[in-house]
């Protein structure tokens, strides 16, 4: 009895955890230091970079500035008949930066455009290249569908296990969500998929006990515990999407290049159900790889960072990256909303550079599926982009970084600058009402036709760039089908155009009178618009519309006919908000072949599994519900809504 008593003493039992049941890998701690806006720490690390792209530069901003000047002279001759009131000049200053708004992008697109013409994209049937370095894969979540988020874990992973390459790369899923129920489901979630995939030691799942500085506290948290076992790290959101064959390509990239410290991808939208959102899948896809090389061409190493579907070096992102909090209240101060912008900069000013990789394609994502949930979305959006007016002046900063934070801030402002441009032009048109004589009528239409020749070209010459693809093209529905695609997102966008300025122009205010936006899960799946709701979201806007059509008839019908496009999209704002968000007109657009996308009718294999995937996460929920049932409330239990799942059904056939 002695001896027994003694064994077990010695020895005491201790349960036996199962690799699968251990969530995470032990720690690999990495300092990241925060970083000071008012002092440079690294001084001088921003001359590693020889300025090869100046002459790129002069020629933008030069052409950029040129145009403007010529627009800039007519317009002040066409406000000269009766003097130069304030009134006056307060339009022509307003007009100026749009103006140069406008042909800024037009000449980066130009830009993009003759690269594009030229290119090839990489292909899967290129050699592949060897990798060495081991890599993680961050999936931040918040309060997601965890079906959504674990389908595409489980997608990429065995994209990456057919190449052979998946023992180089691990999967975290990085929750932040604050529901108990959804948390649960995520944590069983990956715990199941471990055990499916055979995979204990490669996907791995840790949810935060304090939200501390939304997604991009969630990353810094990562790197400190876990960074120093990985070269580097992708960064993907709840619905991105890669095919192996890129992580493979954008991981090489970033080995081949010592001094990179991140690469970004140009994310094609897809899984589009309504017509708002094949309209932006349509648009991205169409126009976005132009718009991507064009900022390759300018930017260099003093590129941007979006925010996910890029790789970033950890050490470097570690040793350059830590965000302070801005000084000063909400909404301006506090933690940096608008992370992505400001850590390249940061990157760039530490020494590293900052690249984009647009010929790479098989990097995805989703877009919102109506107009509303787009203005949901922009409204975070406006008041992170708006503080970063209290960055620009930051230490140390390159030019170009400079350059992309103000384009980010005046991306939002430019929407109560135009309301501004209008509301003085009425002014003036009053004032100089029977001025304008028939020398001046030519004038005023050649500024009118050169505004709309900027604004419209970039969009066919990203349709000539598809259609030059014989592939592309027949994928897009052919000549007749992809023009008529052109034009009707040409039409769509120019009466959405005006309800986004005010959408946009409100949020700007809110913003500057202190309310914050807050931090909700977004909207992915599609849904119906009732009435109501469209009254409440754009009741304003429709009587908007109508005061300024009876206002302007009465005042000149001239004006009325010249802003026609303005009255038209505010006035019937409601009807195009609930037809646009609805799924079975989705349907019916794709029938047509409207709007459609090569992803469409040859679908990656990445995106056909994790769409098939879900649907079996979504199968399964009324099994889960009923279990978790037995021990818990029914208050307590997270049920998925089923329409989610019959999106995603339909955006894989």
């Amino acid at each position: 009895m002695d001896r027994v008593t003694a064994r077990r003493a010695a020895a005491p039992w201790k349960p036996r955890v199962e690799p699968a049941l251990q969530t995470l890998p032990g720690r690999a701690a990495l300092e990241m230091p925060i970083q000071s806006l008012e002092r440079d720490a690294v001084k001088g690390a921003r001359a590693r970079f020889a300025d090869s792209h100046r002459w790129r530069r002069i020629l933008l901003l030069g052409a950029t500035g040129a145009s403007t000047a010529a627009a800039a002279a007519i317009m002040t001759q066409l406000l000269a008949p009766k003097g130069f009131s304030p009134a006056d000049g307060l339009m022509l200053a307003l007009f100026v930066v749009l103006f140069a708004w406008v042909a800024f992008a037009f000449v980066s697109g130009t830009a993009g455009f003759l690269l594009a013409w030229r290119a090839r994209a990489a292909s899967p049937l290129d050699p592949q290249p060897i990798i060495f370095t081991r890599t993680a894969l961050l999936m931040p979540t918040y309060n997601e569908d965890p079906g959504r988020i674990l389908s595409g874990a489980q997608a990429i992973y065995e994209e990456l296990d057919a190449l052979g390459v998946a023992e180089l790369y691990d999967i975290y899923v990085l929750s932040d969500t604050r529901d108990a129920a959804i948390a649960q489901a995520e944590a069983t979630g990956v715990v199941r998929l471990r055990l499916r995939l055979g995979a204990p030691d490669r996907i791995f799942y840790r949810r935060r006990a304090l939200n501390r500085d939304r997604k991009a506290g969630n990353i810094a948290d990562w790197v400190i515990k876990f960074g120093a076992g990985y070269e580097s790290m992708i960064i993907l959101d709840a619905d991105s999407l890669m095919t192996g064959d890129t992580i493979v390509r954008l991981t090489a990239a970033m080995e081949r290049d010592e001094k990179a410290g991140l690469i970004q991808t140009l994310p094609n939208i897809i899984g589009a159900t309504t017509p708002f959102a094949r309209l932006q899948q349509f648009a991205g896809r169409i126009y976005g790889p132009i718009i991507a090389r064009g900022q390759d061409w300018w930017s260099g190493a003093e590129g941007n960072y979006w925010g996910h579907n890029a790789i970033i070096r950890t050490r470097a992102f570690a040793e350059c990256a830590g965000l302070p909090h801005v000084k000063g209240g909400k909404p301006f101060g506090g933690h940096i909303m608008s992370h992505d912008f400001v850590e390249a900069a940061l990157l760039r000013r530490g020494g590293w550079a900052v690249r984009m990789a647009p010929e790479l394609t098989g990097s995805y994502e989703e877009a919102p599926p109506s107009l509303v949930d787009m203005a949901v979305r922009d409204r975070r959006w406006c008041q992170g982009n708006l503080q970063h007016s209290a960055i620009l002046g930051a230490r140390g900063f390159h030019w170009v970084s400079r350059l992309h934070l103000a384009r980010g801030v005046l991306a939002y402002l430019t929407a109560p600058l135009w309301l501004a441009f209008l509301a003085a032009g009425a002014f003036v048109w009053f004032d100089q009402r029977g001025a304008i004589g028939e020398a001046s009528a030519p004038m005023a239409l050649g500024l009118f036709v050169l505004t709309m020749v900027l604004l419209l070209i970039p969009k066919v010459m990203g349709a000539l760039v598809t259609a030059r693809d014989r592939v592309a093209r027949q994928a897009c529905g052919g000549r007749i089908k992809m023009g008529l695609s052109v034009v009707t997102e040409v039409a769509l966008s120019a009466l959405m155009a005006p309800i986004f300025m005010f959408m946009h122009s409100v949020a700007v205010a809110d913003v500057l009178r202190g309310r914050h936006s807050g931090w909700a899960a977004q909207q992915r799946d599609d849904g119906k618009m009732k009435l109501k709701d469209a009254w409440k979201r754009h009741g304003i806007h429709t009587l908007l519309g109508l005061g300024w059509t009876v206002a302007a008839y009465r005042l000149d019908p001239l004006l009325l006919a010249w802003t026609s496009p303005l009255a038209v999209g505010l006035v019937l704002s409601m009807p195009i908000s609930m037809l646009t968000s609805r799924g079975d007109l989705g349907r019916f657009c794709e029938r047509l072949g409207l709007f459609r996308i090569p992803e469409e009718v040859e679908t990656p294999r990445v995106i056909r599994r994790a769409v098939e995937l879900r649907a079996r996460y979504a199968a399964e929920a009324e099994m889960r519900f009923q279990i978790d049932l037995m021990f818990r409330s029914p208050a307590e239990v997270y049920r998925p809504k089923p329409q989610g799942v019959q999106a995603n059904l339909r955006a894989a056939a």
